[in-house]
């Protein structure tokens, strides 16, 4: 029989339902191992896994879609093999989206980020946040309950970076039948994960993007999305418009996905924990810690991979250069050399923010802040309109049996559903 610790991540539905029992399966062979009869590496250690992250000369992100368990499309040769990886770029699943850029040319991306993450821009977009997040509270709040990933979560995380992007409100709804319709990242469908196809919601919304760009480029509207389309890379050069809409694209694909899942697995913890709820209702300043403890415990983002491009280390193990490996960020989280009880929700556990939720180094998620934001805002409302949360035993059970579904996603750690009622 197969153990658990060399079952494939990328295709076991109960993994990807919940990995942790597998991740302590493998972290029992040390902070690195390999699955027999797998051409991957998986790193569950808190050190190693911020090793290899911050390592961008021998690491290369140009997987970061696509995942360990997809061959490359050549055969590695040598001890650098960066040459190897730009010549076949094109050939890799999303490789020139920027989760998955190198060297310049992600700085170079980064840096067009750097126009709509503003201070200014953020404080204007938290000031849509708060009065969006109070409507769509007392809507669901007057009736009593709600399914909370579809009527709340996926709604306002769209539109609050619709907000942040300047889209116009009158273009909104075209972004919400996508984003409802869209599969989750890293869908077991392997044609959910065909960037190449015309009706994939990340090319739809590219689509709507390059329109934009073009028009705002011939004439500027005094917007952010004119700020956006006249931006340069750091040395002066005017960026692609094919390269632009591809930013805006992720950034509106990736930024509404993992935040809504962060208010999906945040509400769970705080009626899943004795007291918590009201001990937040008395003091909503301790929902900052608990939004970073649930991030450690349960972030959206399940791993994150690499290749190695040069022959190079982890720890004392030699990774020669072709060497694909699965970064798990949710088994760093707990691991208890990093973490002490790193099983259990502690909340004001001491330098929580090191969590590597939201990865570390270069790739680090640019919308962490936003999504911080947002997701206090809102669980701030849901506290203050409500005397009690309670989740709808009709759909999960009772407390000593409660069922939830996750996506079943090798990237996204993230409930299918979450029904609630309200008092």
């Amino acid at each position: 029989m197969e153990r658990l610790e060399d079952r494939n991540y990328f295709t076991d539905y109960e993994i990807l339902q919940d990995p942790y029992e597998f991740y302590e399966a493998v972290r029992s062979h040390g902070p690195v191992y390999r699955p027999a009869g797998r051409d991957y590496l998986i790193v569950t250690g808190f050190e190693e896994a911020v090793a290899v992250m911050n390592n961008h000369r021998d690491f290369s992100a140009v997987i970061g879609v696509a995942g360990t368990d997809e061959p490359l499309p050549f055969e590695p040769a040598g001890s650098d093999i960066t040459a190897q990886i730009e010549a076949h770029r094109s050939q890799i699943l999303a490789g020139d989206q920027i989760v998955n850029l190198d060297d310049q040319p992600h700085t170079n991306m980064r840096s067009l980020m750097n126009v709509l993450f503003t201070p200014s821009r953020l404080k204007a977009n938290e000031a849509f946040i708060a009065q969006y997040s109070d409507e769509l509270v007392h809507q669901v709040v007057s009736q009593g309950g709600c399914e909370l990933i579809k009527d709340v979560a996926t709604p306002f995380v769209t539109l609050v970076i619709a907000d942040l992007m300047g889209v116009p409100p009158t273009d909104r709804q075209f972004f919400m039948d996508i984003i409802e319709a869209a599969p989750p990242p890293g869908s077991l469908d392997p044609s959910d994960n065909d960037y190449s196809g015309e009706n994939h919601p990340m090319v739809v919304m590219a689509g709507y993007f390059t329109k934009d760009i073009v028009a705002r480029r011939q004439q500027s509207r005094g917007d952010i999305l004119s700020e956006f389309a006249e931006a340069t890379y750091p040395d002066g050069i005017t960026p692609e418009v094919a390269d632009l809409a591809a930013l805006s694209a992720f950034m509106f694909g990736a930024g509404q996905d993992t935040s809504a899942k962060l208010l999906g697995n945040s509400m769970r913890y705080i009626i899943e924990q004795p007291g918590l709820q009201d001990r937040l209702r008395s003091d909503p300043s301790l929902i900052p810690a608990m939004l970073e403890e649930v991030l450690r415990l349960e972030g959206s983002t399940k791993q994150t991979f690499r290749l190695a491009r040069r022959d190079t280390m982890i720890g004392d193990l030699p990774i020669p250069a072709g060497t694909k490996v699965l970064v798990g960020l949710a088994a760093a989280n707990r691991d208890p050399r990093r973490w002490p009880d790193p099983q259990a929700f502690e909340l004001g556990r001491p330098k929580i923010k090191e969590h590597l939720a939201f990865g570390r180094g270069k790739h680090v998620c640019a919308g962490a802040p936003l999504a911080r934001v947002e997701v206090r805002v809102i669980l701030e409302r849901f506290l203050a309109h409500t005397s009690h949360i309670a989740l709808d035993e009709a759909y999960h059970g009772p407390a000593s049996t409660r069922t939830f579904t996750f996506e079943p996603s090798f990237i996204i750690r993230g409930l299918a559903a979450l029904h609630l009622k309200f008092r």
